[in-house]
């Protein structure tokens, strides 16, 4: 129930309504409902390959024989066994192929995998194979892989770091936990691929990011622009009384309570959503950026809704945080709070702050949430959302399409700035010191930048960051080492 707070007992409210029991977002929940009415994604086809030797054979260059521990069809079995339960597990992944390399041709081989969307190469214990042999079929393809070398496959990880400059995640490990790790991120290039992105009134960001064709080649997504326009013309087709139930239900009831927005304000903004979504399954598009977002409507509602459900909404035409919401969402299933972030050495960490959070964690329950207006403005609605103290974090924002910029840490504390936007949270971070004075580590304005920095695309790469629930760091690293960008820790940053 919906209740009136003010600003001086806010944080009271938050701490009651931490202990309210708030439905999770489970498979059957009216939001999992909602988000299935979005055209879904083909699964990933990943082919799967073995590679290993057994028995004897003659070394061409001593002539002596040599006898290789044998690995049997048991091994094999377990693998695909394996499999399978992570293509069941996953729901959106699908194993093809299964040949062993020997004794089965490369070139038939790479013939069949040519059309699947990555590789990944199990090498068996015993002996791993030719590793020439493997450089026509594997990296030819000109497509992600995963090499998930076992320990006791032979000596030829001695070469693998040879295709670290290609787009493969090597691993060395025992642990088949980390091969299903490395399987959900292969999948991202293929969802990448299937995903259209419309820019409301045209993209901002990094040069690169701002163009359709570079995000095409780089990361294969398809970037649209369109005009608020349309948007505004669809929403007066919007029945009110649907815009009203929905307002009542998912926003007024369960917020803790209602601070300057009128009800026919909130109401007004849910139909603009419902413009937004009707606009976005018709064109199949699974994100949206706005740089008309401060209009009439405000869009922080808007935005806020689609990162409940699982999409990606990002505010002030931001499309290099859009790009980092999705590749968040595909790789880690984390939706993104992007903020306008600032450094506090006093407490060696980073404030968070914006005006368009999610509520919704996956799995999870709603996090408590105020419903105010945009602070900016004095108008429109927004949220205040309680963001959960202790929870690891990771601050991150890829650039140009080609550097990942990560800070991990922890939420320290909540606040309520009346100088900052509604949400605000504070994360640890590792150097504060060295985080403020490297800020964008390089990567988005050159350390001997001019001091006309308007060929940098403005403020808007070198403030927002987005936030996700969780240390995403290594996942990060890794989802890099197939997608072929770097990740720079920027906090450590020298």
């Amino acid at each position: 129930m919906s209740v009136s707070v003010t600003r001086r007992n806010f944080v009271g409210a938050v701490a009651v309504a931490g202990s309210l029991p708030l439905s999770p977002a489970g498979a059957q929940s009216p939001l999992a409902a909602e988000a299935a009415e979005w055209p879904r994604l083909r699964p990933a086809t990943i082919y799967k390959l073995y590679i290993g030797r057994s028995g004897a054979t003659t070394n061409p260059r001593t002539g002596s024989r040599v006898q290789y521990l044998t690995w049997g069809a048991e091994e094999i079995a377990k693998m695909d066994n394996h499999l399978r339960g992570l293509e069941t597990k996953l729901g959106d992944v699908r194993f093809v192929g299964g040949e062993t390399i020997p004794p089965a041709d490369v070139e038939q081989v790479a013939a069949k995998a040519a059309s699947a969307d990555g590789l990944l190469l199990v090498w068996l214990s015993g002996h791993g194979g030719d590793y020439a042999t493997l450089e026509k079929l594997s990296f030819g393809l000109d497509k992600p892989a995963v090499s998930f070398f076992q320990p006791f496959s032979g000596h030829g990880w001695m070469w693998h770091q040879q295709w670290k400059n290609r787009r493969v995640l090597l691993l060395s490990t025992t642990g088949l936990h980390e091969l299903d790790e490395a399987v959900r991120l292969l999948r991202v290039p293929a969802m990448m691929k299937q995903t259209r992105i419309l820019a409301i009134d045209g993209p901002r960001g990094t040069k690169a990011a701002c163009a359709p064709a570079e995000v095409k080649k780089k990361l294969g997504a398809d970037l649209v622009t369109i005009k608020n326009d349309r948007i505004l013309e669809i929403a007066k087709s919007i029945d009110p009384a649907a815009a009203e139930e929905e307002a009542e239900q998912y926003w007024i009831k369960p917020a803790i309570g209602i601070l300057e927005p009128k009800r026919q304000e909130i109401v007004d903004s849910v139909r603009y959503y419902q413009a937004v979504k009707k606009l976005m399954i018709a064109e199949n598009a699974r994100a949206v950026c706005s740089a008309a977002c401060m209009g009439e409507p405000r869009a922080c509602l808007t935005f806020s809704k689609l990162n409940d459900l699982g999409l990606a909404g990002a505010c002030e035409g931001d499309i290099d945080s859009t790009l980092t919401m999705l590749l968040f969402g595909y790789a880690f299933r984390a939706p993104g709070f992007i903020t306008d972030p600032v450094v506090d050495e006093s407490k060696n960490a980073v404030v968070q702050f914006h005006c368009t959070s999610f509520t919704q964690r996956p799995g999870g329950n709603r996090m408590p949430f105020l419903i105010r207006n945009q602070t900016d403005s004095g108008g429109g609605v927004a949220l205040q959302v309680q963001w959960e103290v202790g929870e690891p974090v990771t601050m991150a924002k890829l650039v140009n399409l080609d550097t990942m910029l990560a800070v991990p840490g922890k939420i320290t504390e909540t606040g309520v700035s009346p100088l900052a936007c509604r949400t605000q949270f504070t994360q640890s971070v590792r150097d504060a010191r060295s985080l403020f004075l490297n800020w964008g580590a390089g990567a988005i304005v050159p350390p001997d930048a001019p001091g006309d920095l308007s060929q940098y695309a403005g403020a808007m790469p070198m403030l927002h960051r987005s936030v996700f629930y969780g240390d995403h760091v290594r996942g990060l690293k890794r989802l890099g080492d197939l997608m072929g960008f770097r990740v720079i820790e920027e906090d450590l940053a020298t």
